[in-house]
């Protein structure tokens, strides 16, 4: 008999223990679990993940727990009671990855770091992401997506000029450090079918957004000043930036002449591109003040969509600045699917975006609803640990689960 090879995900069989809590270690485990991976999020009893409480909620459930804890099963278990140890380190055994978040220190408290645990599962491969990793000399320092933005150089490179160091919109610092404790995990995974072990996965919120910098790092790491703030202009390229229309704003990207020669052209001024003050990137770059008067005073007869279409049609890349909303609700977002709707038990319909990457023989579609708190602690303890019904009964009326 066949196989139909469309049906399997890249992780079909792979079983992934999730200790985490609210984005970036849950974002880790989610994206595992949109690739196939069965996905055991392990949570306090009656409270559960810290991000259950965050707004909004759709008939009690919360939107951002949905949203990051996609496609998993949710048992719970008192990690501080003898017993609730014991049948965690039970799943632990017959685990192919675990993802914790904890600051460094409490898993070894807990009696579940990695190096206690290798001892039962040899091939595990165990994912921490902490603020500044696990041995760092500031490893014990709380760490909020705030707090790494800040000390990660990139709020020194946004924001306006004559304004304060601003921090990226959304928490960047938690989610790249939760893509790449995925990564991780998976180069782990094909390691461990060449050596049949293991190994520790160390992310640090800290270290993954310094990473994201490539543009400042090359300043930096050339010989160059640290780079400041911009806006929304480009440290290497002119004109890089967002142009005032008739009508709101549009961004415009122009990085070498032969883009500038078609945006001469598209103005309407083609002799610009012999001006001394334009004819090289770093030329233009000294005189970006001047070339913005000219885009502007352009632009400033077309609305948005007609200094879009114009620019397109002559082959600079251009486009308007949306919102979120608009976003996810354009063409292009419609046309990939990147947003997928679900029918949860308790919330009803409600609407994810998983893993934006496609593959050729993946089907898109798969389990993203999220779990209701403790929904599959009885199928998990019988299935896996083969508990018998009056002793899961034993265990939930002395509040181990």
């Amino acid at each position: 008999m066949t196989r139909d090879t469309a049906a399997v995900r890249p992780l079909d069989g792979v079983k992934v223990l999730d200790l985490a809590r609210v984005l970036a270690g849950p974002l880790c485990s989610a994206m595992l679990a949109d690739l196939g991976a069965t996905v055991t999020k392990i949570e306090i009893p009656d409270r559960g993940d810290d991000s259950r409480a965050f707004t909004p909620h759709i008939n009690g459930e919360s939107s951002y727990f949905m949203l990051v804890n996609r496609g998993k099963k949710s048992v719970t278990i008192d990690l501080k009671a003898e017993e609730g140890r014991a049948l965690l380190l039970d799943l632990i055994r017959q685990s192919d990855v675990l993802v914790e978040n904890f600051r460094p220190g409490v898993t070894q408290r807990l009696g579940i770091d990695f190096e206690t645990v290798r001892s039962l599962n040899p091939r595990l491969v165990y994912v921490s992401i902490s603020g500044f990793g696990q041995d760092s000399p500031i490893a014990q320092r709380a760490a909020y997506d705030h707090v790494v933005q800040a000390m990660g150089g990139i709020m020194t490179v946004t924001g306006w000029p004559d304004g304060s160091p601003t921090r990226v919109g959304d928490a960047i610092g938690d989610v790249v450090s939760g893509i790449y404790g995925s990564w991780g995990a998976l180069a782990a995974l094909l390691q461990r079918e060449r050596t049949g072990q293991g190994q520790h996965i160390d992310v640090s919120m800290l270290d993954s957004i310094i990473s994201l910098q490539m543009v400042s790092l090359s300043q930096i790491l050339g010989g160059k000043e640290p780079p400041g703030r911009l806006g929304n202009a480009h440290p290497i390229s002119a004109p890089m930036d967002s142009y005032r229309t008739a009508d709101g704003f549009v961004v415009i990207a122009v990085a070498n002449d032969a883009l500038f020669a078609r945006l001469a052209k598209a103005l309407g001024q083609p002799e610009l591109v012999t001006d001394i003050r334009f004819r090289t990137d770093p030329l233009r770059m000294e005189h970006q003040s001047e070339l913005r008067l000219i885009i502007e005073e352009w632009a400033s007869a077309h609305s948005v969509d007609e200094v879009v279409d114009l620019l397109e049609a002559a082959g600079v890349p251009a486009a308007p600045i949306y919102n979120i909303a608009q976003a996810i609700a354009s063409p292009h977002a419609k046309h990939r699917g990147l947003i997928h709707t679900t029918q949860h038990p308790v919330a009803g319909e409600f609407q994810v975006m998983p893993q934006p990457v496609r593959f050729s023989d993946v089907p898109a579609e798969g389990n993203y609803v999220a779990p209701s708190l403790g929904a599959d602690t009885q199928a998990v303890l019988e299935t896996e640990l083969g508990l018998s019904a009056e002793k899961i009964s034993d265990l939930r009326s002395r509040g181990v689960i």
